[in-house]
């Protein structure tokens, strides 16, 4: 790693994060999402520092860490974003059934390439085929400001489903004894405990912030639901849930559902709640996305593109997924342009289990 001086890469730092802010507004004119401008300025920093001779090497754990923070910034962002109503029951509906759909129907599609393709075993190339279907709502969600308010609030639904079936899927899949009715009876049983415990746990955090009077209360409610997520995760529980249904109770207080706990939890306190973390998660999910997505191109070595196995195996994965789309989308949802399909299924937060997925396998990705 090349020797830099603090102040230079507090430079550096303050760079990415201007030219982050231009790559948002370029991304409204142009539609091209700003994240994959930070993938490419990563990689194109990698290369000239190779090109330079100089080494740079990443560690995993941290990509990971930015990873993680940005995807509970991004989906509780998402979550506050969301108001619900009952004409909106209908959208809520169609984008489950979407979500669930077309995960199901591309990591049946892609386990199947991947089995004659791999001649491994056919349950772990749906293993590996099912990170690479989920909608990926760290890419999806930072890219979608330009659109209209319908197609925007599908999006958010979709993916935040499709998050959450995804890991139900794939934990269950990873678990063996696939028929075993124990495994069975905990895929399902996992779904209403997580809706439960969400619930109660976003009710009991509304209450705690309401009655904290200190100016100091966002980065307490960040850190309660990291380690409500973090908690989850190793329970082997869907715990974008907890994220996604506190920032869901927080915007829709004022429904009629929650209106026998107003003399506990304050409306006026949950609107000022509200605005305040409206305005901070906006500022920190842009922050933490910033940097995670420089520092994740940073690690693409994008010479394995010269590979022609690679380039092959990739171009009909991706083929695979943006076919699945735009059949469903087009027999099941009404007439769409092409170009609804390329806000398209990808790789989403499975890093360490991709990475494992390829070691293993054909692709010469290390």
């Amino acid at each position: 790693m090349p020797d830099i001086s603090s102040y230079t890469l507090i430079i550096a730092a303050c760079l990415l994060v201007i030219l982050s802010y231009l790559f948002n507004l370029l991304s409204r004119k142009t539609g091209i999402p700003s994240v994959l401008m930070l993938l490419i300025l990563g990689i194109a920093v990698r290369e000239i520092l190779a090109g330079a001779g100089k080494t740079f090497t990443v560690p995993s754990r941290m990509v990971e860490l930015f990873g993680i923070l940005g995807l509970i910034m991004i989906i509780l962002e998402a979550g506050l974003d969301l108001n619900i109503s009952k004409n909106k029951l209908k959208l809520v509906r169609n984008a489950f059934f979407s979500a669930t759909a077309i995960l199901v129907l591309s990591s049946a599609a892609l386990s199947a390439f991947l089995y004659f393709y791999l001649r491994e075993d056919f349950i772990n190339c749906l293993i590996y085929a099912i990170p690479l279907s989920v909608v990926s709502s760290a890419i999806v969600i930072p890219s979608i400001s330009h659109l209209n308010e319908t197609k925007k609030e599908f999006l958010v639904y979709e993916t935040s489903f499709s998050d959450i079936v995804g890991i139900l899927l794939f934990n269950y899949m990873i678990a063996g004894n696939l028929l075993h009715g124990m495994n069975i009876a905990w895929f399902f049983g996992s779904i209403v405990l997580s809706l439960v415990i969400s619930i109660l746990l976003s009710l009991l955090i509304l209450f705690l912030l309401t009655q904290i009077n200190t100016k100091v209360r966002f980065f307490l409610v960040f850190a309660i639901l990291i380690f409500l997520y973090a908690g989850g995760k190793e329970l082997h529980l869907p715990a974008l849930f907890i994220i996604l249904l506190f920032g869901v109770i927080v915007s829709n207080w004022q429904l009629p559902f929650f209106q026998r706990l107003h003399g506990k939890i304050p409306a006026d306190k949950v609107t000022d709640l509200t605005h305040l973390l409206h305005s901070l998660t906006a500022e920190s999910s842009f922050l933490i996305r910033t940097f995670f997505f420089f520092i994740f191109g940073l690690t693409i070595n994008i010479r394995l593109i010269a590979d022609l196995e690679v380039v092959l195996a990739g171009s009909v994965i991706v083929l695979i997924l943006l076919g699945i789309r735009y059949i469903y989308l087009r027999f099941f949802c009404g007439r769409i342009s092409f170009r609804n399909c390329f806000t398209c299924p990808g790789v989403n937060h499975y890093p360490s289990v991709l990475q494992h997925t390829f070691k293993k396998s054909a692709f010469p990705l290390q």
